[in-house]
């Protein structure tokens, strides 16, 4: 066989794009595009190939592009400083609603209640001032006193004074009111006369005594046969109460709107209120030794 006649590759010549028998002219090429005479082929795309990119994109299905679009979020300085802002009206709004609802139970109340109201806060908040001021100047005297020991012995009886008072071993006097109960028809029970001496205690009553019983934090209500008793004790028909204590507190508050006097007054009972600058509490009981309780201090 002559030279000739031999392939172009046994001849070691080099076989270009558009020879014959290897691509046509206008053949395809691997991305689908076609390739001119001469043209040559160029490296499969990189990373950082824009079409690549789109290409792959392509290929995502929607929920993939959507999540791609949304996380991780881009936020940009301006939708930060909204964001804070709607966080901060939002919290603002919380809050007024709140305080708007706490203040709402007083929104139905009428002009009158609203000035009583204020009127015991200014009276206890005046209270509460003069404890205070007494308890800083029994401080004071104690320690500027040259004689601590002769001063602790005299708050020590001014205490047991106090305690009497309160225990009902010993008799008291100062200002107060004086509380007369007509029940000629004998429809007022026992709780009545409960509800208003816990009514008197919550407006600052120090010492009360209904006819000839002291009244103190042990004492007891109940019916027997029509009559009430207390402790044990029958009272009779008018109840007399006397009370010691502020005056312009004690009486506002068995006045009030559905109160004590309102209540009683719906058992056909009549109700009369006397302020009087000196009530005599001078029913005692006795001092219960207790069986059992012992002091703790030392």
């Amino acid at each position: 066989m002559l030279p000739e006649a031999l392939p172009p590759q046994a001849q070691g010549r080099p076989v270009a794009a558009d020879t014959p028998g290897t691509r046509g002219e206008g053949s395809g090429l691997a991305d689908g595009s076609r390739g001119g005479p001469g043209e040559r082929v160029g490296p499969a795309p990189g990373p950082g190939d824009p079409g690549a990119d789109q290409r792959s994109e392509g290929a995502l299905t929607g929920r993939q592009r959507l999540l791609k679009g949304v996380w991780p979020p881009r936020l940009t300085r301006a939708q930060l400083i909204v964001a804070l802002l709607l966080f901060g009206l939002g919290l603002g709004l919380a809050i007024q609603v709140r305080s708007t609802n706490e203040n709402s139970v007083l929104r139905g109340a009428r002009q009158e209640d609203l000035v009583r109201i204020l009127d015991e806060l200014d009276s206890r908040t005046q209270r509460l001032q003069d404890e205070k001021r007494r308890l800083e100047n029994q401080r004071t005297e104690l320690e500027n006193s040259s004689d601590q020991a002769e001063e602790a012995r005299k708050q020590t009886l001014q205490k047991e004074q106090q305690l009497g008072v309160l225990a009902g071993t010993v008799a008291a006097q100062g200002p107060g009111i004086t509380i007369t109960i007509d029940d000629s028809r004998g429809s007022v029970e026992s709780d009545m006369l409960l509800d208003t001496v816990q009514e008197l205690r919550a407006a600052g009553a120090e010492a009360i005594q209904i006819d000839a019983v002291r009244v103190v934090a042990g004492t007891y209500f109940s019916d027997s046969g029509g009559a009430i008793q207390i402790d044990g004790r029958k009272v009779t028909r008018p109840y007399v109460v006397k009370v010691i204590g502020k005056p312009e507190d004690l009486e506002p508050a068995l006045n009030i709107p559905g109160g004590v006097v309102q209540s009683l007054e719906k058992e056909q009972a009549t109700v009369s209120v006397r302020r009087d600058k000196k009530i005599v509490v001078d029913a005692l009981r006795s001092a219960k030794r207790p069986d059992y309780a012992r002091s703790s201090s030392r």
